[in-house]
């Protein structure tokens, strides 16, 4: 079984950036579609990102042109780059593979966008 590990969550201003990883605990994830997933209080938790395993992306329209997920499988990792950051992109984030076969939830990593 995959684990997925989150982390680089933190506070910080409307308009700053941040980059999240998600590292994965087998090669496998080299060859699935993963995705960055969000869940704000008291919202469902919504997929804004994904990215195939040759790279081809796809964003929600709430975030287009400013965040961009990426890959690396040699280190079964994947990034989040993002930039212009709002305050209701204020949520836990999670990754996860883009299926209806999800695997174990990670612990997610705490993003906050305030001043």
């Amino acid at each position: 079984q995959v684990q997925l590990v989150e982390s680089g969550g933190g506070l910080v201003q409307p308009g700053g950036s941040l980059t999240l990883s998600c590292a994965a605990s087998r090669s496998i994830f080299s060859i699935l579609t993963m995705g960055w997933y969000r869940q704000a209080p008291g919202k469902q938790r919504e997929l804004v990102a994904t990215i195939t395993s040759g790279g081809n992306t796809n964003y929600v329209d709430s975030v287009k042109g400013r965040f961009t997920i990426s890959r690396d499988n040699a280190k079964n990792t994947m990034y989040l780059q993002m930039n212009s950051l709002k305050p209701e992109g204020t949520a836990v984030y999670y990754c996860n593979r883009d299926s209806n076969h999800l695997l174990p939830w990670g612990q997610g990593t705490q993003v906050t966008v305030s001043s």
